[in-house]
């Protein structure tokens, strides 16, 4: 990466880097506030915050420069997550990242010619599902803290399923509301951070 492109791209590095760090210290605290504590942890809702990073880098400078992004702020976090959490979690959160935020930005760009909410809501929730299925298989499967049966009865119907995967499944909820949610800075940023080819031939 060159020094005029690493500039460029310094504040999105930083924003990414700071989201997945903040995110894999929070993800080891269930939200013990209305009762929440076998539903949720906090990295649900810091975590969203690095799709709405990674679109508007997107919009900004097309995949390429993004998927750089992606992997300097990929090495930046596991470096960094394993101070503030454990090597199974730093690694897990760091694969999830890579293969998520990926994905992300190869939906994102074959969509962004068209309708302007479409690419950032599909990148974001399939990017998400991904997202979710490696993080928690990769972090949590097997660890007996973890692996506890927890009963939820959706519908009124009781299902008995291993703690990290109710946490996984409600993870992934709140990752579809914050991407319906992100949709309203993204549209308001999404004139004022215009993409670079768009910028230089006014």
């Amino acid at each position: 990466m060159d020094a005029v492109n690493l500039r460029a791209l310094s504040l999105p590095i930083l924003a990414m880097a700071g989201v997945v760090v903040l995110s894999n210290f929070a993800v080891q605290y269930p939200i013990a506030a209305f009762g929440l504590q076998d539903y949720l942890t906090w990295g649900a809702l810091t975590y969203p915050l690095a799709f709405l990073v990674n679109d508007l880098t997107n919009r900004r400078f097309g995949p390429s420069l993004t998927r750089r992004v992606i992997y300097v702020g990929f090495a930046i976090a596991v470096v960094l997550s394993v101070a503030l959490a454990t090597p199974r979690i730093a690694f897990a959160s760091g694969m999830a990242f890579l293969l998520g935020q990926l994905l992300d930005i190869l939906v994102f760009s074959r969509l962004r010619r068209g309708t302007w909410w479409r690419a950032p809501l599909a990148g974001s929730l399939l990017g998400s599902a991904l997202d979710t299925v490696v993080f928690f298989s990769l972090a949590f499967a097997g660890d007996a803290d973890m692996s506890g049966l927890v009963t939820y009865a959706p519908f009124g119907m009781p299902v008995a399923v291993p703690l990290w995967v109710g946490l996984a499944f409600f993870d992934f909820t709140v990752k579809v509301t914050m991407a319906l949610l992100m949709l309203v800075p993204y549209g308001a940023l999404m004139n004022r951070i215009r993409p670079l080819e768009a910028v230089r031939a006014r």
